[in-house]
């Protein structure tokens, strides 16, 4: 039995709920410095890369609101003790798979442990961290976690690719997700909702199929064709669950997406903030790797080095935000996110910026100050104003719209990149220095970030203000509405 809920229980809590993020979240930017290695083990192509990193995302996006809702449904704490075993037993598979093949289907295994820790945890914090001050400064933790994880992957990756190979990725998730184990089972308490929802396989199978055809259209498309009948199917079928899920979703009681929280503007806001954010960090960090590896001959360890400006400044700017959020609210930071962003953006499209090492040097620095101010706000502005039983879907919803947005990024980033090396080849240019058709062709990839920079400030200034806030009362206040009126009515019988 969990002992009693004292403050230092609490914090422990939440560092254990850290630990379960820090190896989803640096199990997959580790894997950036590593596909190099891998692309020439397996012999793999550019979409044969992409599939290692949105494999993963994908299934981890497509299971994240179903796992924080069984989660509320039959306990927390029973999910994340699943949870951290199906992901260390995952990654025990990826350290030994043996063709590119198995790899991406060990991925999707290490998914689905992966979707029982991120939004479950959440949840475990909103309900461990009752005073709204509080939950703040524990969010912001929590979402300094995650941008420390996301920047210091390439680093932890390089150190291990080159001294013990890429397959020692995997191993550093063994003695933490055990760790981890061990102190859910002595510490954590257990929760369940006090209303829990059922369960929706309808919209989960419409989720799925919406996200999963996406991604293949335009992943394969570099390849097959943007009009081949192939694309061209795989993306009506993706539109058609996008219509079926619009359709379906406001008919159910209970429904897996409840599309009344898209009333908040900053819940809205929080939602395209992330997707833009983290689609942003996937692009950003899949060309410079490619670059950095492919182009400038570094190995994975010097290549990651060059990645420590943007985990420096994530690292320092992330707490800082978790604390302005807290004490001020989350419009500054988003602004200074956006800003930070945009500009690293504009350095490497218009500029070039990755063929000097001072204007690399600045732009990753301005990258990873954008990228550490940008978390905290996010899963802070999507739980805020929720009621405390719609929190764990409130924040499923914010998980998961992280992992589209990695999905995307390297789905479009990646095909925009094969696409140009592709046409720079074919036209002869390829053929007298492979460095400039690279860079040529990722500059359609770097102004891709530029508008997700964008994004990040316009939304944020629109979504952080009065107005903003008003629609998240009303909006709070309609989804409390129906459980005011069932507490009323059974007062009454």
């Amino acid at each position: 039995m969990p002992p009693p809920l004292t403050h230092r229980r609490r914090l422990l809590v939440l560092a254990i709920c850290c630990m379960s993020l820090l190896i989803v979240s640096l199990d997959n930017t580790v894997l950036n410095v590593a596909l190099p290695s891998m692309q020439k083990e397996f012999g793999a192509s550019v979409s044969g890369m992409q599939w290692t990193i949105d494999a993963y995302t994908l299934v981890l996006a497509s299971l994240l609101m179903l796992a924080g809702s069984t989660a509320d449904r039959i306990g927390r704490r029973r999910i994340f003790k699943a949870g951290l075993v199906i992901f260390t037993v995952g990654s025990v598979l990826c350290s030994v798979a043996p063709n590119l093949e198995s790899l991406i289907a060990f991925r999707m295994v290490q998914a689905v442990g992966g979707s029982m820790l991120n939004p479950v945890a959440m949840s475990i914090i909103t309900n461990t961290f009752t005073e709204p001050r509080e939950r703040a400064r524990a969010i912001g933790v929590w979402g300094g976690v995650v941008g420390i994880s996301m920047a210091a992957g390439p680093i932890v990756g390089g150190v291990l690719v080159d001294s013990v190979g890429w397959r020692s990725i995997f191993w550093i998730n063994l003695p933490v997700g055990l760790a981890a184990l061990l102190l859910t089972m002595r510490y954590v308490p257990e929760s369940l909702a006090p209303k829990p929802r059922r369960p929706d396989p309808v919209g989960q199978l419409l989720v799925m199929t919406l996200l999963g055809s996406l991604t293949y259209a335009i992943i394969e498309a570099p390849a097959a064709g943007w009009t081949s009948p192939v694309i061209v199917t795989f993306a009506l079928l993706a539109l058609a669950a996008l219509v079926g899920l619009i359709a379906y979703e406001p008919r159910r009681a209970e429904p897996l997406i409840d599309l009344r929280f898209f009333r908040s503007a900053p819940f809205s806001g929080a939602t395209v903030i992330a997707i833009s954010a983290f689609a942003s960090l996937a692009g950003f960090l899949f060309l410079s790797t490619l670059y950095l590896q492919n182009v400038r001959g570094l190995n994975a360890l010097d290549a990651g080095l060059w990645m420590l400006p943007m985990a420096a400044m994530t690292l320092v700017c992330a707490p800082i935000s978790g604390r302005i959020v807290g004490s001020r609210g989350p419009r500054i930071p988003l602004l200074v996110a956006g800003i930070a962003m945009t500009a690293s953006g504009v350095l490497f499209a218009a500029f070039e910026a990755e063929t000097s090492n001072v204007t690399r040097f600045i732009g990753y620095v301005l990258f990873g100050l954008g990228f550490g101010f940008v978390n905290a706000p996010i899963t802070n502005t999507a739980v805020s104003g929720m009621p405390r039983a719609q929190a764990g879907v409130a924040a499923a919803v914010a998980s998961t719209s992280r992992q589209i947005g990695q999905t995307l990024g390297v789905a479009v980033i990646g095909a925009v990149l094969a696409s140009g090396i592709a046409s720079g080849v074919a036209s002869g240019v390829g053929t007298s220095s492979y460095a400039t058709t690279f860079v040529d062709a990722s500059q359609g990839g770097w102004w891709i970030i530029v508008g997700c920079g964008l994004a990040v400030l316009l939304v944020g200034l629109l979504t952080s203000g009065r107005w903003a806030r008003a629609t998240a009362e009303r909006t709070a206040l309609c989804l409390e509405q129906p459980e005011i009126q069932q507490a009323t009515a059974g007062a009454k019988s």
